[in-house]
């Protein structure tokens, strides 16, 4: 780890006298001194202003920091993640010397097991100076491997604790020895915390260690063994995505998270191998640990269709533009299959709403009253929607990208191709669900000039034009309702991602108009129904 000199003495004078508490602490609980105990608790505040010296001195590395690349960032983070846990570490152990004192026979503690913990919490903490000095992976993964130990010597611990309870030997003692091997198994989560920033550290980005032994593996298994890994999103759902390129470019994209999402994405990709061949990455390598999962999927050469919305020419985005149509065109026809289906906007509205009111409590305004008349509340409006949408399903399905927004369009300007990402939603269903979440993920981007604007309305109009007469040529009599509900849905639902208060009351008054505007239709009113594409995209 790169630090200042300053930040790095007194990280290593905390790591010293924290050591030396949790040695205190394995004496204490074998002598029963009042003298140790005292000493314990008279060091408490020592380790708060080291932890405080430490912070003041990345704090003011940053604030001297004349030059980029002087400094590493990643290194000066790591080292206040770390003093704060040393501290915790402290606090834990004077935690268990006050619970000591109120054990009636103080030597209860001399024939459990908690030394032993000590001993291999000890083993730890020396372990962190000599990481922090190295640059060996193997001394990291060594120290976040400790809490696996102690978690198993905690458990013998605990069983033994609950055999006593239930022979009614001393109970206010046995929980109070309770309590104290408690804390101090919660030593073992603190070390592993530490380990994981040195590793985010040495990586120059946040890596758990479940994480990188998963990466391991997944190069291992394409031979590459001297990958560089840099950082590229976080999803709203909590997976990480890394790139990962070697000596002649970008290989793969590195996705990890929750086992039953990346299965689902997995096996979504896989069904898009086996429906419409050519849009989708090829998965390099998926691997399976505990409830994560991660997955190493090729990268695709290209620019996302947000990036070219921004910042290519008209002439490119128009080529873009009837490359992806064509596309779609073709998935639709190509997947059209005869069974109904319905993308229920409303249920999931309905899911979101406590969400976006947490985001916008501005939103949530119940029943109003204007000028005797009332007006529909959000939940009333998705009522009267609900009723409406029951009666207007797709006559047919087609497979769906399912998260149809800007960002997980590429287009390969080489190979001239429309490529799909992010895949863990695709399934059959009704279109109208890709086609509003795309229109509205165009309008919710944030740009101002007049001239990004009326590149986003037009193609909005050319998507909405192409997928009305895609509607008509296959006798879909309904699709403009169903359109109208899921645009509702989108520019409601996207406000929980906003914090933009003007965009996020104008996309939420959008979509209110889209459901007032209908839920006040008959039948017969509910065929002529258009939508005001050109004022809503305005």
């Amino acid at each position: 780890m790169q630090l200042p000199k300053t930040v790095k003495d007194n990280l290593y004078f905390l790591l010293a006298e924290t050591s030396s508490q949790v040695g205190s602490l394995q004496v204490l609980l074998d002598s029963v001194s009042s003298s140790v105990a005292q000493r314990i608790s008279d060091r408490h505040g020592y380790t708060y202003n080291l932890k405080m010296h430490i912070h003041d001195g990345c704090e003011e590395a940053l604030r001297s920091n004349k030059k980029k690349g002087e400094i590493n960032i990643y290194s000066l983070r790591a080292a206040e993640a770390i003093a704060s846990d040393l501290e915790k570490i402290t606090n834990l152990c004077y935690d268990c010397v006050c619970l000591m004192g109120n054990l009636a026979q103080k030597d209860v503690l001399k024939k459990q097991a908690n030394a032993k913990l000590l001993e291999e919490i000890n083993y730890g903490i020396d372990l962190i100076e000599k990481a922090i000095d190295e640059d060996d992976t193997r001394l990291t993964l060594k120290l976040g491997s400790i809490k696996q130990k102690l978690d198993r010597s905690h458990k013998t611990i605990i069983s033994h604790h609950i055999k006593e309870l239930k022979q009614n030997k001393r109970p206010k003692d046995t929980v109070t020895s309770l309590i104290i091997a408690q804390k101090i198994g919660e030593i073992g989560d603190v070390l592993l915390s530490i380990s994981e920033s040195i590793m985010s550290a040495k990586l120059g980005q946040p890596m758990h260690i479940d994480r990188f032994r998963t990466l391991k593996m997944a190069l291992s298994d394409l031979g590459l063994v001297d990958a560089e890994v840099e950082p590229i999103a976080k999803t709203k759902s909590g997976s990480s995505i890394s790139g990962v390129s070697d000596s002649n470019g970008h290989v793969g994209v590195f996705k990890d998270g929750t086992k039953a999402k990346l299965k689902e994405e997995r096996q979504n990709v896989e069904s898009w191998h086996e429906i419409f061949p050519g849009l989708a990455p090829q998965i390099l390598s998926y691997k399976k640990q505990g409830k994560n999962a991660a997955m190493l999927i090729e990268h695709l050469p290209g620019q996302t269709f947000e990036q070219i919305v921004l910042q290519e020419t008209n002439q490119m985005l128009s080529k873009t533009m009837k490359h992806l149509v064509k596309t779609i065109d073709a998935v639709w026809k190509e997947t059209k299959h005869k069974k109904k289906s319905e993308a229920d906007h409303m249920g999931q509205l309905r899911k979101r709403i406590k969400a976006i009111f947490d985001v916008h409590p501005s939103f949530d305004s119940g029943k109003v009253k204007v000028a005797g008349n009332k007006i529909k509340s959000i939940n009333e409006l998705i009522d009267n929607a609900e009723k409406i949408e029951k009666k207007m399903k797709s006559p047919f399905s087609v497979y769906i990208h399912g998260d149809f927004n800007l960002d997980n369009i590429i287009y390969d300007t080489n190979e001239k191709k429309i490529r799909f990402i992010d895949l863990h939603r695709s399934r059959y269903q009704d279109y109208s669900q890709d086609v509003s979440v795309f229109m509205v993920s165009n309008y919710r981007l944030q740009v101002l000039d007049k001239q990004t604007r009326n590149r986003i309305a037009q193609v909005v109009n050319q998507f909405y034009q192409f997928s009305s007469e895609f509607a008509d040529k296959n006798k879909d009599k309904t699709f403009e309702i169903r359109l109208a509900l899921g645009l509702a849905r989108s520019f409601i639902t996207s406000t929980r991602f906003i914090l933009d208060k003007s965009l996020a009351k104008a996309m939420y008054l959008r979509g209110v108009f889209i459901l007032e505007s209908l839920v006040g239709l008959d039948d017969k009113s509910l065929k002529k129904f258009r939508l005001p594409i050109r004022e809503l995209f305005a």
